[in-house]
């Protein structure tokens, strides 16, 4: 197992890379409605919108309504955990967010762009320049090292972050040279994450990060979320079915039968290190 990211040394390297800071860190949970949250002076600029976001899948009696009028935000910092048993339309708002997907109505503005109105050239951009995306599955190259997993995306990027400091924040600088299979599965899952965070995204989405992890590396995974959160500065989306991740966000939403049942927001929030299930 890798280093745990709450100990990494190098953190004050990674400082002068870290974008605008995030809201408070996390204590024990306390829930207040989303409009309380929003009447605070302090409430940070929204950075992901989302209004009357429809999806429909198939035609004529096949139809399905995956997403049915979905409007929320998220704040420019934040920690959003995405809740909902299997089907109710998580995977399907992360894949509309993220431009993999299109809406069949709806607009989804993310830090002032506004997703329904690109080509899918600007669309390639988008995923390329603003995105990260870490999935359940790892999703790395075999043949190539730790580092080499992280380096092929930030030769991609506009802005990368430095690969070495990136390493020593993720607990895997040690283990540079090796190959994925080399590895802990909870140390590609970091590898993958820091495949995601090198181009400095503004938005991490994540797709159920623990969902192939044991409850100890789990823990983990999301300290290091935590700490991706606080020490850049990114929005995080996290879907997920693990209900005890919904005391670790700023913001909660749930979806049920493709529309959003709840959305409230931690007053105080709980460490990751601190949640059990």
């Amino acid at each position: 197992m890798g280093k745990n990211p709450a100990t990494a040394t190098n953190t004050a390297n990674l400082d002068s890379h870290a974008t605008e800071a995030g809201p408070a860190a996390a204590s024990t949970p306390r829930a207040a409605s989303t409009s309380h949250a929003a009447d605070a002076a302090s409430s940070p600029a929204p950075y992901l919108q989302v209004r009357d976001l429809c999806k429909h899948y198939g035609e004529g009696e096949a139809r399905a309504t995956v997403l049915h009028d979905v409007t929320t935000t998220v704040s420019k910092g934040e920690i959003c955990v995405l809740l909902g048993p299997s089907g109710s339309g998580k995977s399907t708002f992360l894949n509309l967010v993220g431009g993999l997907e299109a809406a069949d109505s709806g607009s989804i503005n993310v830090g002032g762009t506004e997703l329904t109105s690109l080509t899918s050239k600007q669309l390639g951009e988008y995923r390329r320049d603003k995105l990260g995306f870490v999935f359940q599955f790892y999703n790395l190259v075999p043949d190539l090292t730790i580092r080499e997993n992280i380096e092929v995306t930030a030769h991609l990027s506009a802005n990368p972050l430095p690969i070495d400091d990136l390493l020593h924040s993720l607990g895997l600088y040690e283990h540079r040279a090796k190959f994925p299979r080399q590895v802990s599965g909870g140390q590609q899952q970091r590898c993958a994450i820091g495949r995601a965070l090198v181009k400095n995204p503004g938005l991490l989405l994540c797709d159920e990060p623990t969902g192939a992890l044991d409850y100890q590396t789990s823990k983990e995974i999301l300290e290091l979320m935590e700490n991706v959160n606080r020490d850049y500065g990114c929005t995080v989306v996290i879907v997920t079915h693990n209900d005890a991740i919904r005391h670790m966000a700023h913001r909660v939403l749930r979806l049920r039968d493709g529309k959003l049942a709840e959305g409230t927001a931690n007053v105080e929030r709980m460490a990751a290190r601190d949640l059990t299930w």
